[in-house]
């Protein structure tokens, strides 16, 4: 097969990279290692016969806000999202419950003394939102919104601790820690606000969604976009260096630096690899997927509302047991992420049965089996849970890089998004897509905006193709 562009990883970054170029007339071939396109968006059966699991990412926030995937045609391609009540739930040891609701008004009002507090800190950006996005999505460097993005800035640059500090009640200040612990990041550390303010205004933009089917359908949409524009994808193929590469004229790479690093010396300098050597990938996840003879019996009911259930109690506790991964140790109290699908879609399980989906993080490279820790989190929330239990699937880090190479460690955000690294992704360079070879590019989540089902990396980096292909040679040539 020969194309102007080939693009290594078929995730939602590689199909967008793909797509981007199609839609400028490239001719564009996908070949992915896996015999099943999707890469962090995949669908299956796990436990038993009937119940849909999503093998990684499960809610999709940034999904229904990203720039690109709003400008695809993806709902005449078969993609439905679902949007949930509310996108968020945190329950507490008294019986309350936090709620990340639609409305910045109603959201508040359940905050009591943080009300006022909490609708000045969210609702100018909600108001803003889709040039806040289109900002927060790009490329480092100077922003379209400068004004904006300097008022957002002040307070992002913060750490979550710092801005849960400024509000009184538990709801708020384990909202705030809740959707900041998505960074996988110690939460007295900056920008760790940055990610909490994300999560709030997405979902006052619109609840968090859930792929109506699975995941497995935003691939598939992305897919078949792909391909009415004449793209190609070619299944049960791993890259491992440039003599498995067919000839074209550029290479887009949706994959972990360490494939560059590893197998292509070659054809980058030593230098370049080198500094791809050191790019820091982070902790971990440790994931369990359930068959469930019920709804989950939550003490708060409320929670059957939300997407998205934030287990960890007040923030102090998800404060320490994030920073407990940082220091090597398998959290004993772990902050769980927990998605309850079927309460919304009814395909994923059959009638009156349910599927969950929850994991915390550990240390890089952890073997731990949390499976009894995490149930223990979530039965201190639900009692009764344990009993519902009809089967577990259980995956540590180990069998998430199995399962995805760029998942090094167990690592599935692309690497570790600290200040210093979310400005030199992969590596501190003027166009962070580009490497020193003019037909090399890297378009994964290990470059800006970084980790998340939203396709901006690979968007950006088949830009900075585009840019190259305009100078390069018309025929297609060897990588060499």
């Amino acid at each position: 097969m020969t194309a102007d562009a080939v693009v290594i990883g078929s995730g939602p970054n590689g199909l967008a990279a793909a797509i981007r170029l199609a839609e400028a007339g490239v001719s564009v071939h996908v070949i992915e290692a896996a015999d099943e396109i999707g890469g962090g968006t995949r669908t299956a059966e796990l436990t038993l016969k009937g119940y849909q699991h999503d093998v990684c990412s499960s809610v999709h926030p940034m999904g229904v806000v990203s720039p690109f995937f709003k400008s695809l045609p993806l709902e005449r391609h078969g993609l439905k999202f679902i949007y949930p009540e509310a996108s968020v739930a945190h329950p507490l040891d008294n019986g309350g419950v936090a709620l990340l609701l639609p409305g910045v008004r109603d959201t508040a009002e359940r905050l009591g003394i943080d009300a006022r507090k909490y609708k000045n800190l969210v609702e100018p950006f909600v108001a803003a939102a889709d040039a806040l996005f289109a900002d927060a999505l790009h490329p480092t460097g100077f922003p379209r919104h400068p004004l904006l993005m300097a008022r957002f800035g002040l307070k992002a640059i913060r750490s979550a601790e710092a801005l849960w500090k400024c509000f009184k009640t538990d709801e708020a200040r384990a909202l705030i820690a809740g959707c900041a612990a998505h960074s996988i990041l110690p939460l007295d550390k900056p920008i760790t606000a940055a990610v909490a303010l994300i999560f709030l205004i997405a979902g006052h933009v619109k609840p968090w969604p859930i792929a109506a089917g699975g995941s497995q359908a935003i691939t598939n949409a992305l897919a078949s976009y792909l391909r009415s524009l004449g793209g190609t994808i070619e299944t049960g193929r791993r890259i491992t260096g440039p003599k498995d590469l067919p000839e074209a004229r550029a290479y887009l790479f949706d994959t972990s630096p360490n494939l560059l690093a590893s197998g292509f010396l070659g054809v980058l300098p030593q230098g370049y690899v080198n500094r791809l050597n050191k790019f820091r990938y982070g902790p971990g996840v440790f994931k369990v997927d359930y068959a469930l003879s019920q709804s989950i019996p939550w003490t708060n009911r409320e929670c059957l509302k939300a997407s998205t259930v934030h287990l960890g109690g007040r923030c102090e506790e998800i404060a320490a047991s994030e920073a407990e991964i940082w220091q090597g140790r398998d959290p004993q109290k772990p902050f769980v992420l927990l998605t309850q699908q079927s309460e919304f879609d009814g395909s994923r399980a059959p009638k009156g049965k349910h599927t969950l989906w929850a994991y915390c993080h550990v240390p890089n490279g952890s073997r731990a089996d949390l499976a009894e820790t995490i149930e223990n989190q979530i039965e201190r929330f639900a009692p009764g849970f344990k009993k519902t239990i009809l089967k577990r699937h259980a995956m540590h880090t180990a069998d998430f890089e199995a399962y995805n190479a760029n998942y090094v460690g167990g690592a599935i955000t692309g690497g570790v998004a600290d200040l210093w690294q979310f400005v030199t992704r992969p590596v501190a360079r003027l166009n962070p897509y580009t490497t020193p070879n003019p037909k090399i590019f890297l378009c994964s989540a290990s470059t800006p905006p970084g980790g998340g089902v939203h396709g901006m990396c690979g968007f950006h980096a088949a830009n900075a193709a585009l840019s190259r292909l305009a100078k390069l040679p018309r025929s297609p040539l060897a990588i060499l």
